[in-house]
């Protein structure tokens, strides 16, 4: 990415700073490709049939905006949906024209815009392992990496989409624990994590069912952005509250009993001889 600047103003509403952000990130042509699932050839081609703007130029490069991605990854979900090409340009000049597209594209942008600040990092073999040293990454554990996601390659090197979860990995393999037994703890706690979110989302689904399919009314589209603007934050910290929860009676559960068991042990008297 070229460049993806902070929001400064703290009086800018959450979902304000967050599109601010989405919309003034910068990709060059192969980055616009990559974060929309697409190819080079596919954006170019877009742009030639006026599905995509042309990007502003910077001497020989051309550099796209978060509007390009956001418009990028909707083309992308019409074709996966069975339309053609045509069928797209047809509808997004029907929508120009009735001055609803950017409204559509407020609330597209209100649910594709990504959910964590948290940005990639690249990652090279050896930097990973001096964080988990070199018995950690066995070929069946590093599978097993990449199956989750938690690291994508890139060209030589890997990114890691959510550098936090990796770094906080290597914190808990030097303290002691095993690399498979954290990538386990993922495996389990992101199927219960998405069964939580999937239960979450619905709530908005639900909300566009009431149209029958068809587009809200112009008025509507405008306050079923907000609502997605508004469940966002709230999901995160009843998501954080519940695991604080469980994980404080956990702790309590296991941890106590198991110290409890230890002190018993410590002041037991000593065999009679």
């Amino acid at each position: 990415m070229v460049m993806s600047p902070e929001d400064g103003n703290d009086e800018t509403p959450a979902h304000d700073a967050e599109s601010d952000r989405a919309e003034h990130d910068e990709y060059t042509i192969d980055e616009l490709a990559r974060a929309g699932g697409a190819t080079v050839r596919n954006v170019r081609a877009y742009q030639d049939r006026g599905l995509l703007s042309p990007p502003e130029r910077r001497g020989r490069v051309g550099i796209y905006t978060g509007e390009h991605l956001r418009r990028l990854k909707l083309v992308n979900q019409l074709l996966s949906r069975g339309y053609t090409i045509a069928n797209i340009q047809e509808l997004i000049e029907g929508l120009e024209k009735g001055q609803q597209l950017r409204d559509i594209l407020g609330l597209e942008r209100a649910i594709s815009t990504p959910w964590s600040s948290e940005a990639p990092r690249l990652f090279t073999m050896p930097e990973l392992l001096r964080m988990y040293g070199i018995s950690a990454f066995a070929p069946a554990t590093l599978s097993r990496v990449l199956r989750l996601g938690i690291l994508v390659p890139d060209g030589i090197r890997f990114r890691a989409p959510n550098p936090k979860i990796l770094l906080a990995g290597a914190e808990l393999t030097r303290a002691g624990m095993s690399l498979d037994d954290l990538l386990t703890l993922v495996e389990h706690l992101r199927s219960h994590v998405q069964h939580v979110a999937d239960e979450m989302v619905q709530v908005i689904v639900r909300l566009l069912d009431r149209y029958n399919g068809g587009l809200p009314p112009p008025e509507d589209v405008p306050k079923l952005a907000d609502v997605i603007w508004r469940l966002r934050p709230l999901a995160v910290m009843a998501v954080d509250s519940e695991i604080s929860r469980a994980l404080e009676k956990s702790a309590s559960k296991f941890l106590g009993d198991r110290i409890a068991q230890i002190l018993e042990q410590q002041i037991k008297p000593p065999p009679a001889s």
